[in-house]
């Protein structure tokens, strides 16, 4: 099994209900799998990502966007270094796996 890594986080941008926080994140590494309780954006700005949801991958590269629906487990890998903007509600609530 991969070593988990965590991705490296800032925010950018922050609303009275939304925000956009980007991640950053080196070629092999693989994010934490989690699940959200509400919907939210993947935008990925640099590089390419596989992202496993719905036990199915699909690839992600520059200038894709993905929608991620809530309550569904989904992990993030990266393909190459990669650097994407997850556009979030504020009151967002995650829960990580092993």
């Amino acid at each position: 099994m991969k070593k988990v890594t965590q991705p490296k986080v800032r925010s950018l941008a922050a609303g009275k209900s939304l925000v956009a926080k980007q991640m950053q994140a080196k070629n092999g590494d693989l994010l934490p799998k989690h699940l959200a309780n509400m919907e939210s954006i993947l935008f990925v700005q640099e590089g390419k990502c596989t992202l496993n949801i719905y036990e199915e991958d699909k690839v992600l590269k520059q200038g894709d966007a993905f929608i991620v629906p809530p309550n569904v487990e989904h992990q993030i890998k990266a393909e190459t270094d990669f650097k994407g903007i997850h556009f979030m509600p504020k009151n967002i609530e995650f829960q990580f796996f092993k």
